[in-house]
């Protein structure tokens, strides 16, 4: 018997599909540390030469694409990080901290936090249950071993989300994720319509770097906004949650705003925010720690 059209569903069948992972209250506090207006969390998903890897693309051109991140933009983001006294948060794959082990204790030695983000920028959606844990696991050991940091949250590769993920984020004891896109601001995660305890700190394509500059040579993706047209977005973004007292979140991968065109607008962007009082730079996990308390 063939599975039903979702035209057909009956109530329960749709209605569970939605409640299985949702946003539960808003975690948006009066004020940010130390009377903040508002919470800069800035990340970058330090996948280097995984997304290849993970599809079989072994040639040494689009390998060397991914080398580029590690050679050249983490070390221009991390003094610019410097610059600003701006804690971040690195998301990396285990297989890309095994590659550059000591990139990944660079991260912890100058005051950021790694975090999980795969093992191989595998597609989580796509893999058995056991085989998703069980990459999870192996991936937080490793990050643990090669950085010294246990991670405290997640992002899953591409920001796929399973049927599975969140028992697995649980299961793990995180704190956080991020991963989904149900709000601007931290909220807690529902789980079947029962509170989890885990924060969810949203992402959002508008706030992603990749979704502006990505560019495949064999198909029709090429990149078609300007750099100043993403910092004029991302600013815009910035101001808004300034004048919300909310969250500034935003994801980026060295591979790409590494290079010189795309970190001249990250510098210009932090200048700007840089001249406005009460900005609080935190890491996720710091983010994560004290909108739980609410």
């Amino acid at each position: 018997m063939s599975e039903l059209e979702p035209w057909q569903w009956d109530e329960p069948t749709w209605r569970g599909h939605v409640e299985k992972v949702r946003a539960g209250r808003p975690l948006v506090p009066d004020s940010w540390p130390g009377g903040a207006k508002v919470a800069v969390a800035l990340s970058f998903d330090a996948d280097h030469e995984t997304p290849m890897l993970r599809d079989g693309e072994v040639s040494p051109g689009k390998l060397s694409q991914g080398e580029y991140g590690a050679r050249v933009g983490v070390p221009r983001i991390m003094r610019l990080l410097d610059r600003f006294r701006a804690p971040a948060t690195f998301f990396m794959p285990a297989v890309s901290a095994l590659l550059h082990e000591n990139e990944a204790k660079a991260y912890v030695d100058a005051g950021h936090e790694i975090a999980l983000h795969g093992w191989i920028h595998e597609r989580n959606t796509v893999l058995p249950p056991g085989i998703e844990r069980e990459l999870a696991l192996r991936a937080m050991d490793t990050l643990e071993k090669v950085s010294g940091m246990r991670p405290s949250g997640v992002r899953t590769p591409s920001w796929d989300f399973s049927p599975h993920t969140l028992a697995i984020t649980r299961e793990l004891g995180l704190a956080y994720d991020s991963s989904l896109m149900a709000d601007d601001d931290c909220y807690e995660i529902l789980a079947e319509g029962e509170p989890t305890g885990i924060v969810e700190l949203p992402v959002e394509w508008i706030r992603d770097d990749a979704v502006y500059f990505n560019m495949e040579r064999f198909s029709a993706l090429r990149p078609y906004t300007p750099p100043r047209g993403v910092l004029s977005l991302w600013r815009d973004e910035f101001d808004l949650a300034y004048a919300e007292g909310g969250v500034f979140q935003l994801t980026m991968h060295p591979h790409i705003i590494g290079h010189r065109s795309r970190i001249a607008i990250l510098t210009e962007l932090l200048e700007h925010i840089g001249a406005h009082e009460g900005v609080w730079f935190g890491t996720h996990a710091q983010v994560a720690e004290y909108v739980s308390g609410l």
